[in-house]
């Protein structure tokens, strides 16, 4: 039974004009989850660009600039609520300029839709947002075949796009991927099934997004609590309580577990998991709690408490895969921010190692420069040490940012290797 509580994160992605934002409007009209003066609003923008009916795009496309040309150039987040889940869209641009926006908004998702045209089949772009999928491992892939009241529903149209997806995704570490032929405009296979698709015998896309099994994909293995803040109250009924606040990254944390502070390596064990409500059994991700500790030990900001038998890797020198998402290039060698949980340190990109060619895939080593929506494998050092994991194994303690001093701006994500 799934807790209608449970956050499903999911992202749009697919070329200009595939329906993604017709698409998540549909999704938001069908399930009845938008406000009276929203779409009364919407209907009145409609009728002054001459459309029949609703412009459902219009619900997800909210940049003036956006309305105007009639494509999304911005990350547009939607929220909206079932009676199974809670649903958060990051509706992201299908230009080739925009590849930042996406990579910001798949880095938090649990699922990417990937839009194709029933008419074009897969092209560069479903390729390209395919990989960037991969590449930030989204556990889940759903591709759905859009327009296809433009091809007749034909099952034929629908069985080479999912050939064509599957030739180039097959060395892919998605593990899962579903297809779904839709109609976005009219509704076909959204929320409601398509009684002009009947070979299709699987669900619509609501009900998959309602029923995908997300739990498993929270690493419940390697415990990693970042600390945040060190808890001191001072008060009377609390005056030798010294707790380590923070939220747990992954695994889980029970009193009287031995636990190994990094990066000083000390040792101890829990002595009690506490909230605001009161004391916990145990603590897993991605609960907010304050641990202390058997042990007085000096713990600050940015410290990882974790399993003794299960540490992470503490160092000074990263591997990453580098996406760049500021409009001026990197310096070579310049000092940057990097966060990493709740570590701060001053750092280097110390080598560019190759890039990649967004359009074709391929790794280029030639090209060293990194540039606004560059996908780079590069290597990092840092002033202090880090402890990481590979994002493959965790999203978490396996992603950082890079910041510019001088300005506080973001200037890259990355994921480690």
């Amino acid at each position: 039974m799934l807790d209608n509580n449970q956050l499903l994160r999911f992202t749009t992605a697919g070329s200009v004009d595939d329906g993604k934002s017709t698409l998540i409007g549909r999704l938001l009209y069908d399930s009845k989850s938008i406000f009276e003066d929203q779409l009364e609003a919407i209907e009145n923008t409609s009728k002054k660009k001459g459309h029949e009916g609703v412009d459902l795009a219009l619900f997800t496309d909210g940049l003036r600039d956006e309305r105007e040309q009639g494509i999304t150039i911005d990350v547009a987040y939607r929220y909206f609520t079932t009676p199974k889940r809670k649903f958060i869209i990051a509706d992201t641009p299908g230009h080739i300029q925009y590849t930042r926006n996406m990579v910001t908004g798949a880095s938090t998702a649990n699922a990417a839709i990937i839009l194709v045209d029933a008419r074009h089949g897969v092209i560069e772009q479903t390729k390209r947002h395919a990989f960037i999928a991969s590449l930030l491992q989204i556990p889940h892939v759903i591709v759905c075949v859009n327009k296809m009241d433009l091809v007749e529903y034909s099952e034929e149209a629908y069985n080479t796009v999912i050939d064509q997806f599957e030739k180039f995704s097959s060395k892919f570490l998605v593990k899962d991927i579903r297809f779904i032929p839709i109609s976005a405009l009219d509704g076909d296979n959204v929320v409601n099934r398509s009684e002009n698709m009947d070979w299709y015998l699987g669900a619509p896309l609501l009900h998959t997004l309602e029923t995908l099994h997300i739990s498993s994909d929270i690493n419940k293995i390697d415990a990693r609590f970042p600390v945040q803040t060190v808890l001191r109250p001072q008060n009377d009924s609390h005056r030798d309580y010294r707790g380590y606040a923070g939220r747990v990254s992954s695994g889980v944390f029970r009193p009287g577990d031995e636990v190994t502070i990094l990066p000083s390596g000390f040792t101890s064990k829990i002595k009690t998991i506490d909230t605001f409500e009161g004391e916990l059994e145990e603590a897993f991700a991605p609960m907010s709690v304050s641990i202390t500790l058997t042990d007085d030990i000096d713990i600050s900001r940015g410290d990882m408490i974790v399993r003794s038998n299960n540490k992470a890797k503490v160092t000074q020198d990263v591997e990453v895969m580098l996406c760049w998402l500021h409009n001026n290039p990197a310096k070579p060698r310049a000092k940057y921010t990097i966060k990493h949980t709740s570590n701060e340190q001053k750092a280097m990109i110390k080598e560019v190692v190759y890039k990649y060619d967004i359009n074709t895939l391929e790794r280029k080593t030639d090209d060293k420069d990194l540039g606004m929506n560059d996908i780079s494998k590069v290597k990092i050092r840092t002033t202090k040490p880090l402890m990481i994991d590979s994002y493959r194994e965790n999203r978490i303690t396996g992603s950082i940012i890079l910041v510019d001093d001088s300005t506080n701006e973001t200037v890259a994500a990355g994921m480690v290797v």
